[in-house]
């Protein structure tokens, strides 16, 4: 049994952010790729906010090199990352549906694995697979909202780090330049700052706030 019932989680929630806006959040149903830097703290701050549907999708298990910017602990190393942020958010709130999706994200399985989501957080580390999955996304769900990150690493300025919309229902944070490299790690506080922009576009496009269009959709009119 848990401490606190579902009615009285919900009643905090709706203290804090009120009954109309919490009533938004809880539909909400959103997907995160990848569950390190980016998508761990994502997460965390979407089941903070009482968002009621995640899909968590990671294949890889947790490394003791992780700890310097994931959201996880010692106790957690071996274990997957799915089932291991899973463990926690029910910490935060055990009413949250949470789905975990323990695969490699590919081209033949992202049609399935992202068809029920609203809102699609690409959280991936790898160029590679960051390409793929908003390809793929573009190109088989054009009416979903996708919030992507590229530029987090190092210890450059906080201030370079921002969220610009790219398309209609595309989102972009970070500074967009910073790779990373052997002088220039990815550390715990500009990849969650990075993590906060996502978070922060996700909630508003779940409480139907966008930005105004980008100079990309104006050139295209």
């Amino acid at each position: 049994m848990y401490p606190f019932s579902e009615a009285e989680i919900l009643s905090a929630l709706q203290k804090r952010h009120t009954i109309a806006l919490q009533e938004k959040l809880s539909h909400g149903h959103v997907a995160i790729a990848g569950l390190g830097g980016l998508g761990s703290n994502v997460a965390f701050a979407l089941a903070r906010l009482g968002v009621g549907f995640l899909h968590l999708i990671d294949f890889d298990r947790v490394d003791l090199t992780n700890l310097n910017r994931q959201q996880y602990f010692l106790s957690h190393v071996g274990m997957y990352k799915t089932d291991a942020l899973q463990q926690q958010l029910l910490q935060i709130n055990p009413y949250l549906h949470i789905q975990t999706s323990c695969v490699r994200v590919d081209a033949q399985n992202i049609k399935t694995l992202f068809a029920q989501a609203d809102i699609i957080c690409e959280a991936f580390d790898d160029p590679e697979a960051k390409a793929l999955l908003v390809n793929r996304i573009l190109e088989n769900f054009p009416e979903k909202k996708l919030v992507c990150a590229s530029g987090m690493a190092g210890y450059g300025s906080s201030n370079a780090i921002h969220t610009r919309r790219i398309a209609k229902n595309f989102y972009l944070c970070g500074d967009e330049t910073t790779e990373i490299t052997e002088n220039q790690c990815l550390m715990a506080p500009r990849a969650a700052l990075c993590a906060a922009h996502q978070a922060n576009m996700i909630t508003r496009l779940l409480l139907g706030e966008e930005d105004v269009s980008s100079e990309n959709e104006k050139s295209e009119k």
